[in-house]
C-alpha cells in the first residue's frame, strides 16, 4: 500500500464497550500474519489503515469534543489485545495517546477542537523522539528558531516510533528563549526526512528510526508550552508508562498462549517422564501453572495501576497524587517486565528444541520482549518504589516515571 495512501473516514467509537469489541476484531485480523510480518520486515501499512478506519485512535477524545472518553483502564486493555496479536503494530500508536494527553493540560480551546477533530477523522500522531546520540534523554538540541518570517524547526530525533505512518509528527525543542516547547509537524512538510533505519532485532515492524527536521517551517498555532509543566504535577508521565507496560503484557499473553499450544500438539514428552503427551509431564504442568499465576498477577496490577490513574485523575494532582501515580504504575511495569521475558523465554524449555524451528516464528515473542522491555530500565522501577515506601522519596517527574 502506498505511503500516500488516501485515508478512509474514520469510524465513531462511542464507548469503552465497543473498544474493547473494535480492539478484538482488528486483533484477530492482525494475528494471522505477525509472525510474516516479523520475519519479511513488512511494514503494516494497510494494517494501520485499518486500525485508523475502525475510530481507535480516537477513544480518548472527550465527550463534549465528540469522542468516547474511554477509561485508561480500557485504553490499557486495548493495548493488551493489539500487542497479544502483533506487538510490532499494537506498539505504534503508543506515543499517538501519550501526546493527546497533553493537550487538556497545555492547548487553547482552538487547539484542543484541532486535534480531536484531527483525530476522530482518523489522523494518526507519530513521535519524533530522544535526540541522536550519548547524552542524557532529556536534553535537546533540536531548535525552534525565530526569523523574520516565521519559526523554524531544526534537528535530528531517534526512537521515532509511528513517525513513518504519521500524519503529525510531535515533537520537543527549545525556543529562542531555552524553553522547551512541543511543536506539531505536518508528517510531509518541506524539510521533514523520516527514515527507516530501525533494525533491531526485536519490534522490527515499529519503524522507530531516524527523523530529521532541516529548516521545517512551523505554524505558531501547533506549538505547546510544555515547559510549562516542569513545576506542574500532573499524570502524563503515568499515563505513558501504563501504556509501556500494557504493551509488555500483550506480549507475555502470546507466548503463554503460544507456548500451551505447542506444548499440547506438537511437543514430546520426555522419556523420564513416563507419559504419552508432554501436556501430562508433571514438570510441565508445574511451570505453566507458574507462569499462569506469574501473568495473573502481573495483570490484576497492571489493571488495579489503570483504575488508580482514573481515580487520581478526577481531582486535584498534587504532587503526592503524581507520585502516587507513578509508584502505582511503576509497580505493573515491573511484573509486566518480567512475566514478557519469562514466559518468551520458558516457551523454549517446555515445548523442546522443536519450538525453536524457523516456521513456528516462536523466537519472535522473546525478541520482542527483550527489546521493548529496555524502553526504560526496571531497575530503576525498583528503586522508585522502594525508595518510595522505605523513605517516603516522590519518584522524580517525567514521561519515564
Amino acid at each position: 500500500m502506498s505511503q500516500q495512501a488516501i485515508l478512509q473516514e474514520a469510524a465513531l467509537i462511542r464507548s469503552d464497550a465497543e473498544a474493547l469489541e473494535v480492539a478484538h476484531q482488528l486483533a484477530a485480523e492482525f494475528a494471522v500474519e505477525a509472525g510474516v510480518r516479523d520475519r519479511e520486515r513488512r511494514l503494516p501499512w494497510a494494517e494501520l489503515a485499518r486500525y485508523s478506519a475502525s475510530g481507535l485512535g480516537g477513544i480518548t477524545v472527550p465527550r463534549e469534543f465528540g469522542g468516547a472518553g474511554v477509561s485508561l483502564l480500557t485504553l490499557s486493555q486495548v493495548f493488551r489485545i493489539l500487542c497479544a496479536a502483533d506487538p510490532s503494530l499494537g506498539q505504534i500508536p503508543q506515543n499517538h495517546f501519550a501526546v493527546l494527553e497533553l493537550f487538556p493540560l497545555l492547548a487553547t480551546p482552538a487547539q484542543l477542537r484541532f486535534i480531536y477533530s484531527e483525530v476522530l477523522s482518523g489522523r494518526r500522531l507519530g513521535n519524533a523522539g530522544p535526540e541522536k546520540g550519548k547524552q542524557p534523554m532529556q536534553q535537546l538540541s533540536t531548535r525552534l528558531s525565530r526569523e523574520a518570517d516565521g519559526l523554524y524547526l531544526s534537528g535530528q530525533r531517534f526512537y521515532s516510533t509511528g513517525a513513518l505512518f504519521a500524519d503529525w509528527i510531535p515533537t520537543r525543542a527549545r525556543d529562542e528563549s531555552g524553553l522547551t516547547v512541543q511543536v506539531l509537524v505536518p508528517r510531509h512538510a518541506p524539510g521533514v526526512e523520516v527514515i527507516d533505519d530501525w533494525s533491531s532485532f526485536g519490534q522490527r515492524t515499529t519503524a522507530s528510526g531516524t527523523v530529521r527536521f532541516d529548516r521545517v517551517r512551523v505554524e505558531e498555532a501547533l506549538l505547546l508550552p510544555v515547559w510549562q509543566l516542569a513545576d506542574r504535577p500532573n499524570l502524563t508521565g503515568p499515563i505513558s508508562q501504563l501504556i509501556q507496560a500494557s504493551i509488555d503484557a500483550g506480549i507475555a499473553e502470546a507466548a503463554l498462549r503460544d507456548a500451551i499450544l505447542f506444548v499440547r500438539e506438537h511437543a514430546r514428552p520426555w522419556l523420564d517422564s513416563g507419559v504419552s503427551r508432554a501436556s501430562d509431564d508433571p514438570y510441565v504442568i508445574q511451570a505453566v501453572g507458574r507462569l499462569q499465576i506469574d501473568l495473573h498477577a502481573a495483570l490484576e496490577v497492571l489493571d488495579d495501576a489503570a483504575r488508580t490513574l482514573d481515580r487520581l485523575r478526577t481531582g486535584e494532582v498534587t504532587d503526592a497524587i503524581s507520585a502516587e501515580a507513578s509508584i502505582a504504575v511503576a509497580e505493573a511495569k515491573v511484573l509486566t517486565t518480567e512475566i514478557a521475558l519469562q514466559a518468551s523465554e520458558k516457551l523454549f524449555e517446555l515445548a523442546g528444541s522443536a519450538a525453536t524451528r524457523a516456521r513456528h516464528q516462536l523466537d519472535r515473542h522473546w525478541r520482542n520482549a527483550r527489546v521493548h522491555t529496555l524502553h526504560d530500565p526496571v531497575r530503576w522501577k525498583y528503586h522508585a518504589i522502594g525508595n518510595y515506601s522505605l523513605n517516603g522519596v516522590f519518584p522524580a517527574r517525567h514521561q519515564w516515571n
